[in-house]
């Protein structure tokens, strides 16, 4: 599993009551739902992470 880093984000209420809401509606955290969102995001510019081999 990838070694996780905590970090500080500052994001709007409103904008964190509409993730929260998708978050729900998809049956994942919050923080599942940002990371996802995230990883959609790195995909679609084609920059996602490279996989380590192990």
């Amino acid at each position: 599993m990838a070694k996780k880093k905590a970090f500080a984000l500052r994001i709007s209420e409103d904008m964190i009551k509409a993730i929260e809401k998708w978050a729900s509606d998809e049956f994942r955290s919050t923080n599942g739902q940002i990371e996802w969102m995230l990883m959609q995001a790195l995909k679609e510019a084609k920059r996602e992470p490279k996989k380590k081999e192990e």
